[in-house]
């Protein structure tokens, strides 16, 4: 068990938005949330978030998260965020400090730095930079152990010459670090209270600091603005996808797919090129997802091919069915095995039965349709009256006819027939033909208008 705190008082003044630097998106997920999830994988027991700038933004995006907020004001440095923090802390356990622009620090990296933390030990994150500009460099003494951290705008010479720098991120005993944070002063270059200083004040009362690092570099990179959001987007991209790679799954270009949620593969998956997928989808094997579709909460049956530019949102399709191109499925869409859903076809709260097919230029919403259904192109369920909505029932082997309207509600039998061009406004009978046509007639001598 631990304290986590998270500092996301920062305003982000180059990030040239109104919003929080926080809750801008990595991933289609908040930079913050990316932390928090990393949070609660460590048996976190308080988890504290530390807010200041646009603070009412961020406790509302927040508000089911099950956090507790410090408020920041003003805003005095990483110290003073923590010091305010401290009161809520359990002594019991250690407190880990981790920041909400920061989303990408992997849960097996900091469980290796709480594995060095213990009442006489604290741990630090710390990363090698060719170029460590801007950094809080380490300092250590002549047997190589910790003795401060000296931010760049308080370094010497030689210790800008450093190259081991500081993350930020840090796990130390509650008790012992409380008292360190009484004891930070603000005499220094900024004028802020520095989190860094506990490091001195460690050393100076005997504690150990143990130093980790990550596996890559990129896990301790911050976002300051949106050049630096758009190159920790495209890390988590090719991180996503050599991991999708290593399963087995097929992809064209591992550098053209966005996965903005959990996305999970069965075997011979194959993903086209400029793909997205959010929330929870599911794709089972030998499942071909085509170029330039958009799969949202969705789960994809084994077999199943889904033509580009496709669009599926909340729907779950059987095995061996046929979507698309240019095809919907809005919410509540459900096919069952060996369905068709042809391009530009829409599919709302709908369940289609085995075999059907919806080949061509359809509206099916509402509707339930029963196995070996055909129904036709430019075929309509009219389920809403313009205030409420009604079910369209369609039973086994119905063929629909081009350019028919169902007005629902209505029931058309099994193995019925409706002629096209038909609106259907009652219920169709079962192994009938049924027409609902105006008369056709001729106007015999008409001449079109001639322009003048």
């Amino acid at each position: 068990m631990l304290n986590v705190v998270v500092l996301a008082a920062g305003k982000g003044t180059r990030m040239c938005s109104n919003k929080p630097k926080v809750l801008h998106t990595l991933a289609g997920k908040f930079l913050i949330s990316h932390v928090l999830d990393a949070a609660r994988s460590l048996d976190t027991s308080k988890l504290c978030v530390v807010v200041g700038h646009e603070a009412e933004q961020v406790k509302s995006a927040l508000a089911n998260d099950e956090v507790v907020f410090v408020e920041q004001v003003p805003q005095l440095g990483t110290g003073h965020a923590v010091q305010l923090a401290a009161p809520l802390l359990d002594e019991r356990v250690p407190t880990l400090i981790l920041y909400g622009d920061v989303p990408l620090t992997q849960v097996r990296t900091l469980k290796r730095l709480l594995a060095k933390v213990d009442s006489r030990h604290l741990a630090l994150l710390t990363v090698q930079m060719s170029d460590p500009t801007g950094y809080g460099r380490i300092v250590r003494d002549a047997q190589g152990k910790v003795s401060k951290i000296v931010e760049q705008k308080d370094a010497s010479v030689d210790e800008l010459a450093i190259s081991e720098v500081n993350t930020g991120i840090l796990i130390a005993p509650t008790v012992a670090l409380k008292k360190w944070l009484m004891q930070l002063s603000n005499k220094n270059a900024q004028g802020e209270y520095y989190l860094t200083d506990v490091i001195a004040l460690a050393a100076n009362d005997g504690f150990g600091i143990a130093t980790e690092h990550p596996d890559a570099q990129w896990e301790t990179l911050g976002v300051n603005s949106k050049a630096q959001l758009a190159q920790l987007e495209t890390i988590h991209r090719a991180q996503v996808a050599q991991r999708l790679l290593d399963a087995g799954v097929g992809l064209a270009d591992p550098m053209r797919i966005d996965v903005r949620g959990d996305l999970t593969c069965g075997m011979d998956v194959f993903i086209d090129v400029n793909c997205v997928f959010e929330g929870v989808v599911h794709l089972d094997d030998n499942v071909k997802i085509g170029a330039n579709c958009v799969v949202r909460n969705t789960q994809i049956g084994a077999g199943t091919e889904v033509a580009p530019f496709s669009h599926l949102d909340g729907a779950i399709v059987g095995q061996k069915a046929k979507i698309g191109p240019y095809a919907r499925l809005r919410p509540e869409a459900v096919l069952a095995n060996d369905t068709h859903i042809g391009n530009f076809v829409e599919v709302k709260k709908s369940t289609i039965g085995e075999g059907s097919k919806v080949n061509h230029l359809a509206y099916v919403g509402d509707a339930t349709v029963g196995a070996k259904v055909n129904i036709g192109a430019g075929v309509i369920t009219c389920n809403y009256d313009g205030v409420n909505k009604f079910q369209t029932i369609i039973e086994d082997g119905a063929f629909i006819g081009s350019d028919s309207q169902l007005v629902a509600p209505v029931t058309i039998g099994a193995g019925a027939t409706i002629g096209a061009g038909s609106t259907v406004t009652k219920d169709a009978p079962a192994n009938e033909l049924t027409l609902a046509r105006g008369k056709q007639v001729t106007i015999r001598g008409w001449k079109r208008p001639v322009k003048r």
